[in-house]
């Protein structure tokens, strides 16, 4: 179980977080939904421990691997899509999630693929990572609904624990995610 507890934290002139306690079971799906700008991407940021709070406690963390979908794709330009996705793991695994996601051409650069094929291409990565913990920062941004649908069934469960930040409802429930509301 992840156990955030009286955590507060503030950039300069914004208060993000104050006495914010959530618990997190170490199996199952949140959605962390909010409007722009009301912490969901500092929260992920604070479960995955790349954040510290500044009052309170992140307790749950020891000995959990945890892999992390970024906002932005964070994608090496002078990799190929099959070279990205490896970077995370051995080669049969970033094929079979690059085929999950979709992706066949495996000698494209990020810059040849749109940005939906971009995002995409981080997910395989991500999910080639593996691990005990998957956060995902809108994972679903810049597909369309079909191809929503389809990744989300690709993805849902494959963690124990999976925490993502949407903006949209429905994208919570194609992953089956608890909703737990901030701001």
């Amino acid at each position: 179980m992840i156990r955030l507890s009286h955590v507060n934290y503030a950039y300069p002139g914004k208060q993000v977080f104050s006495d914010l306690n959530v618990t997190l079971q170490d199996r199952g799906a949140y959605a962390l939904m909010a409007p722009s700008g009301a912490g969901k991407t500092t929260l992920l940021r604070l479960i995955s421990g790349l954040t510290a709070p500044q009052g309170g406690t992140v307790e749950g963390l020891e000995n959990k691997r945890i892999s992390f979908l970024f906002q932005e794709d964070r994608l090496l330009p002078w990799r190929t899509a099959l070279e990205n996705a490896a970077l995370a793991a051995d080669r049969d695994q970033a094929l079979q999630w690059l085929a999950n996601m979709e992706i066949t051409d495996l000698n494209a650069y990020p810059r040849e693929l749109s940005g939906g094929m971009q995002r995409r291409l981080a997910l395989a990565r991500a999910m080639a990572f593996g691990g005990d913990v998957l956060l995902l920062d809108e994972p679903f941004k810049g597909l369309d609904e079909a191809l929503r649908a389809r990744i989300a069934d690709k993805i849902r469960g494959v963690f124990p624990l999976t925490v993502l930040s949407v903006h949209d409802p429905e994208e919570a429930a194609l992953m089956g995610a608890e909703i737990i509301r901030l701001g």
